[in-house]
């Protein structure tokens, strides 16, 4: 799904209007990564104008819905609401400051009722939005060893250990949902993190791995559970189902630390 600006379709569900308003962002984004700022200046800039057009446009499209925003002020009022909108305005500051760099994203999800209904992740350089509402087919591998998403600048040791020990490859590359959407588009296999992230970075990623049909789970092999008080959520698997064991297994016996 890819639409113009504007407005939403008419009577847009809730796959459509979050595969709209990441869009939407992204293309805000791109707009004020032209307009000549750098460092520092081009970070803020784009976190404060890529939340002020999805807050409004929520307001605006979805008034009764909560929102839970990683530039917004959390006021808990979400914990007594039926829907939560839970939003990464910019997911990768630093990539996104580092033109022409692609590997940042935008992250719109909709939880209701204690689960994740719906999602989309916006890849604006790469003109693509991996989203619920038309889920992704993941392609064949085609790389004869598995690859684990890392971060660029600090892959954790334990990932390192355990590309060893399951004769994996270490793939480096920016966005929590970046890494994500990387196993759906078979750039790679797995995405293994922990100690450090919080629910906006891994919620509508996490809905669209499991549309297309990835494992998702916590470390420790229990669910991911999102519109919690502490909005704290440390670390999580996604892969190929058929590595989920051998991950889960090696955790299980080493550790994250």
């Amino acid at each position: 799904m890819t639409f113009e600006p504007g407005t939403p379709p008419p009577a847009a569900d809730d796959h459509v209007l979050a595969t709209w308003l990441a869009e939407a962002a992204g293309r805000r984004l791109l707009e004020v990564r032209a307009e000549g700022l750098e460092g520092k200046e081009l970070k803020d800039a784009g976190d404060a104008a890529a939340h002020e057009l999805l807050m409004g446009l929520l307001a605006q499209h979805r008034p009764g819905d909560a929102v839970l925003s990683e530039e917004g002020k959390d006021d808990k009022a979400r914990l007594s609401a039926e829907r939560v909108w839970i939003i990464d305005p910019l997911d990768g500051t630093r990539e996104f400051s580092e033109p022409p760099r692609d590997d940042w994203a935008v992250h719109v999800a909709l939880w209701q009722g204690g689960a994740l209904v719906a999602g989309a992740v916006a890849q604006p350089v790469l003109g693509e939005t991996f989203n619920t509402g038309e889920a992704p087919v993941v392609p064949p591998r085609t790389s004869e060893k598995p690859r684990i998403a890392v971060s660029r600048s600090r892959p954790p040791a334990f990932v390192q250990a355990l590309a060893e020990e399951i004769d994996a490859e270490l793939v480096p590359m920016g966005s929590a949902g970046v890494k994500m959407m990387s196993v759906v588009r078979d750039v790679a296999d797995a995405y293994v993190h922990a100690g450090g992230q919080y629910e906006w970075d891994s919620a509508a990623p996490v809905a669209v791995a499991r549309a297309a049909g990835l494992f998702t789970s916590r470390v420790d092999g229990s669910e991911l559970v999102y519109n919690q008080d502490d909005v704290y959520l440390p670390d999580l698997v996604v892969c190929r189902p058929e590595l989920s064991e051998q991950i889960l297994a090696f955790i299980a016996d080493h550790g994250t630390d």
